[in-house]
């Protein structure tokens, strides 16, 4: 059955665990000895000043096959801020890597779509490469539940991802996602002054982690 988008959007707004809307997270990029190169704030900056975000590889990321991807989250905002608050709690038992921070880009998802940006293929990578053929192994996320001591499992994110080096966006699609009153403030002192005026909003998520 297909809608038409009013009835989509109506179908959305009835249902806590969808949204139309795909989350891309940031972090702080650090060098090889782990050393703070440039802060998740001024990252995300850059990311908006340039338009564009760059693709995660299989030495960058967790993309499987040779083409590079844009990752994003698709769920809604109480999902997103789950995923970041266990990652912050749990990060010595997750491997001590910070994956994701609650800053980042918010896109509607009939965007990323038209994009070319994808739901990914929860599956065993090796079965999911019988599946696909080889130029689509960027949409494979392992998934593993066989070994009880090795568990493989990020279907929590529901994964979007999009085939590109470099993904050049329109900013006036984009929403931004911060993490608290500081830095949103701290957010608008940095951001330039008329991409302020086009971004479409901010989320300030501290209302929600309780």
């Amino acid at each position: 059955m297909a809608y038409d988008a009013d009835k989509w959007m109506k179908r959305i707004r009835y249902r806590s665990d969808l949204s139309g809307y795909v989350y891309h997270l940031t972090k702080a990029e650090l060098d090889t000895n782990g050393k703070t190169v440039m802060g998740a704030l001024d990252r995300l900056l850059k990311i908006i000043s340039e338009r564009k975000i760059i693709g995660s590889s299989t030495e960058s990321g967790f993309i499987t096959g040779n083409r590079k991807a844009v990752c994003f989250q698709d769920a809604p905002i109480s999902g997103i801020v789950q995923n970041v608050l266990h990652e912050n709690n749990f990060r010595a038992e997750l491997g001590g890597k910070i994956r994701y921070t609650y800053l980042g880009l918010v896109f509607p998802k009939s965007y990323i779509f038209k994009n070319g940006g994808r739901p990914v293929l929860y599956e065993n990578k090796e079965t999911a490469k019988k599946i696909l053929p080889q130029d689509e192994w960027w949409r494979i996320v392992n998934y593993d539940l066989s070994d009880r001591n090795n568990i493989v499992d990020l279907t929590h994110e529901r994964e979007w991802r999009l085939p590109a080096d470099e993904f050049n966006f329109d900013l006036a699609k984009v929403s931004v996602i911060l993490p608290n009153q500081k830095l949103h403030q701290e957010f608008i002192e940095k951001i330039d002054p008329e991409d302020l005026k086009t971004i479409t909003g901010m989320i300030q998520i501290t209302p929600l982690v309780y």
